[in-house]
């Protein structure tokens, strides 16, 4: 710890307080996350084991936060994490005007490109939200907070809690008290970030588990066994009934927006799980490919801290600027191309 002069306090979370500081001898900003151990018996929180696992085991990526070290320090250790300015909740409250239809598009395809990647690498989230996705001073949108991950199987047959994510980003099926899911839970999610982008408020801001239920039964319709056969198999499936309730149009729900972004919402808010687009077929949605095309990471705003409304660049992109990765390099299959080749 000595390493580091600390700057000052950026957050507290249920597991650890956040610190901004400078690397003494490198000059370097860092996030500092200090882990502390109420019992030195107790071990290290389950918690704060699957963030380092989580972050160790996958390869750099543009759009994951990147762990840079960990140390012990008194009774607890130390997270050293890449600095972020600040947050997508921050943008999303703070901006002195809604995001424009390209800002909305480019950070959509930064938060996409993140989650292909860590469901690439069969890790699930579990608590996508914007305060988690963390944005730098260029404007680049990072994935953060690895306390809930975890890796995820293809057969499906392993059991998970269902008190993950945060209420109002909480897929259906876990509101039902799921025991088995797959990575459909981020994808709900990213839904629900989605919509909150092109609102500019959140889609389905329930105050409890139930009232949360009735917030999205309330937009999408009660489900039925046509709808989600599944339903019937979760746990707590007969422990309430909802009056049936047709499902209100989301062209009602995000008024003003395109339809390609009504499409591509759409696909993301399904009853039942394996029927979510995933983050790979929704990078080559049309949505991305239509007028106006997303924005260059320089004309984001730049986010503050603290309440302060974000200044919009001004500033031309830099001169080094490339578009992407070459495609070989993406996490995007070239195959999924092809059905939009004319959209190129």
């Amino acid at each position: 710890m000595e390493q580091y002069s600390i700057l000052g306090r950026i957050g507290e979370g249920a597991h650890g307080i956040v610190f901004k500081a400078k690397h003494i001898e490198t000059g370097e900003t860092a996030a500092l996350k200090k882990v502390a151990l109420r019992r030195l018996e107790d071990g290290i929180p389950n918690q704060a084991l699957r963030e380092i696992k989580a972050l160790q085991e996958i390869e750099d990526n543009q759009h994951v936060v990147k762990l840079k070290d960990v140390f012990p320090h008194g009774t607890g250790f130390v997270l050293v994490f890449e600095f972020m300015l600040s947050d997508l909740s921050e943008v999303i409250r703070n901006s002195q005007r809604p995001l424009t239809p390209a800002q909305v598009k480019s950070y959509m395809m930064m938060l996409l490109k993140g989650v292909a990647f860590l469901h690439h690498n069969n890790i699930m989230h579990r608590d996508l939200k914007p305060a988690n996705l963390l944005i730098s001073s260029s404007g680049h949108l990072k994935i953060a907070d690895f306390g809930l991950a975890r890796l995820f199987s293809e057969q499906g047959d392993r059991l998970y809690s269902h008190q993950v994510a945060t209420r109002w980003y909480r897929a259906p099926e876990l509101l039902y008290g799921a025991r088995r899911y797959d990575e459909g839970v981020d994808l709900w999610a990213v839904g629900c970030i989605f919509g909150e982008l092109l609102n500019s408020s959140p889609l389905f801001p329930g105050e409890n588990d139930i009232e949360q239920l009735c917030c999205v039964l309330r937009v999408l319709g009660t489900p039925t066994q046509d709808s989600w056969p599944e339903i019937v198999e979760l746990p707590d499936y007969n422990k309430i009934t909802f009056k049936d309730n047709p499902a209100i149009p989301l062209e009602e729900i995000v008024p003003d927006t395109c339809p390609q972004a009504i499409d591509l919402l759409y696909k993301f808010l399904v009853y039942p799980s394996k029927q979510r687009c995933s983050a790979r077929q929704a990078l080559v949605h049309p949505y991305f490919f239509s007028s106006p095309l997303p924005a260059h990471h320089s004309e984001l705003p730049i986010p503050q801290r603290g309440g302060r409304p974000p200044r919009q660049r001004l500033q031309a992109p830099p001169t080094d600027f490339s578009v992407d990765l070459p495609l070989q390099n993406s996490v995007i299959d070239p195959v999924l191309l092809q059905g939009h080749a004319s959209c190129l």
